[in-house]
C-alpha cells in the first residue's frame, strides 16, 4: 500500500475575542472547523492559507505566524493529516461571495462557546490548534522555507 498523507492549512483568527469558525456538512453532520483545506499542487503552504481564508469564509487573509504543526491519523479511514496552522490578521469581508459548497455558515464564537461544542469538531486539531494559540505558541513565517 503507498502512503499518501494530506496536506492542509487552517487559520485561527481572533478578532474582539471572538474566532471565525466555518460550519460545513461532513457526512450529514454540521461540524465546526477552522477556515481549512487541502493544499493544492504548487502552491505554497501561504498561498494556500490565504486562498482558503478567501474561499471558506470569503474575508482576505495576510498570515503573521505559524501556531504550530500537527499530526493526525483519522481511524476511520486510516488517512494521516499533517495540518499547518496559522494566524494573522484579517482585510476585507466579501460578503457577497458565495461560499464553498460545504459551508453553510460562518460564525463568530469565544472560546468557551467552542469548547462547548468540541462534539462537533471536524476534527480534534480544531481544538487543538486553538488551545495553542490561546497558550501564546507562536512560530516565524521564516521558519517556512519554499525553495520554489
Amino acid at each position: 500500500m503507498h502512503w499518501r498523507p494530506h496536506l492542509t492549512v487552517a487559520a485561527v483568527i481572533e478578532r474582539d475575542h471572538r474566532f471565525l469558525l466555518v460550519e460545513e456538512h461532513i457526512q450529514g453532520h454540521l461540524m465546526l472547523n477552522q477556515p481549512a483545506g487541502h493544499v493544492e499542487p504548487n502552491e505554497s503552504l501561504l498561498q494556500a492559507i490565504v486562498r482558503e481564508v478567501r474561499e471558506e469564509p470569503a474575508w482576505e487573509f495576510v498570515p503573521e505566524a505559524l501556531v504550530g504543526i500537527y499530526r493526525w491519523r483519522q481511524d476511520e479511514s486510516d488517512a494521516t493529516f499533517f495540518r499547518f496552522c496559522f494566524t494573522g490578521r484579517l482585510g476585507r469581508h466579501h460578503a457577497a461571495q458565495p461560499l464553498d459548497p460545504d459551508i453553510t455558515a460562518t460564525v463568530w464564537l469565544s472560546a468557551a462557546e467552542i469548547a462547548a461544542q468540541a462534539n462537533r469538531f471536524r476534527s480534534p486539531l480544531v481544538g487543538r490548534c486553538l488551545e495553542d494559540y490561546l497558550a501564546g505558541q507562536r512560530l516565524p513565517l521564516t521558519a517556512l522555507v519554499d525553495l520554489d
